[in-house]
């Protein structure tokens, strides 16, 4: 049997396994830090960076058009913040997986954020150790956070 490649990625959701073609965009204000984001999750075989934005209203966008799987989300931006962004793109597009990368290490941050729709929290500080293994874990269904970042979500989740 053979399936389209939506077909295919929607069977290799149903049975719990990580996503064979996973597509990416990248918010954040800071070109510098879109561009290293951009060579990392390239190098992961099955990744696929679609696009990036560097403002809320861009991302809303590119989701709209581009259909990732998964949004990687800075939240301080000019224009709107990704908190505002999250929101919309759970309106629009509420199979997207939005993961928050951010410095903000606080509990309230990341009360909010979840509230705003994001499925999981990375903190900036962390993400050489813990990126990769969040994109993965939100591939599974499964609510990643950063080491430190772990240390609130038993009480916002």
């Amino acid at each position: 049997m053979i399936l389209k490649h939506d077909e295919r990625r929607e069977r290799s959701l149903s049975q719990g396994r990580i996503m064979m073609n996973l597509r990416i965009l990248i918010v954040d204000d800071h070109e510098v830090v879109r561009r290293g984001l951009h060579a990392l999750l390239e190098l992961q075989a099955g990744w696929e960076v679609v696009g990036e934005a560097a403002n809320g209203p861009d991302a809303v966008k590119k989701v709209n058009q581009i259909k990732p799987d998964v949004v990687i989300m800075d939240i301080t931006m000019p224009v709107m913040s990704g908190l505002d962004a999250t929101r919309l793109i759970m309106e629009t597009a509420p199979q997207t997986k939005v993961l928050i990368f951010t410095m903000h290490d606080s509990e309230q941050m990341m009360q909010t954020a979840l509230e705003a729709g994001a499925r999981g929290y990375v903190l900036k500080s962390n993400a050489a150790s813990d990126l990769i293994a969040a994109i993965r874990a939100l591939s599974k269904d499964e609510i990643p956070f950063t080491s430190r970042a772990a240390k609130h979500a038993p009480k916002v989740i």
